[in-house]
């Protein structure tokens, strides 16, 4: 049986690929100029809810050095 820790390393893991894809998928589009501006303002967005959520998680994932 899994652990909680161990789900949230998972879900960890599949954020930053998905943070990673983004990246690729965000590169790819700003060489083709203003015809996708919507599209990579979007990616761009969803990639720093993605962050947001990494540190999140990385934040319960290592206990308070301060105790």
């Amino acid at each position: 049986m899994l652990t909680d820790r161990d789900s949230l390393l998972r879900k960890l893991h599949e954020l930053r690929s998905e943070h990673r894809d983004l990246d690729t998928v965000i590169a790819r589009l700003s060489e083709h100029g203003a015809m996708e501006q919507l599209q990579l303002q979007r990616l761009k967005k969803r990639k720093l809810l993605l962050k947001d959520e990494i540190s999140w998680l990385e934040s319960r994932l290592i206990p308070d050095s301060i105790a």
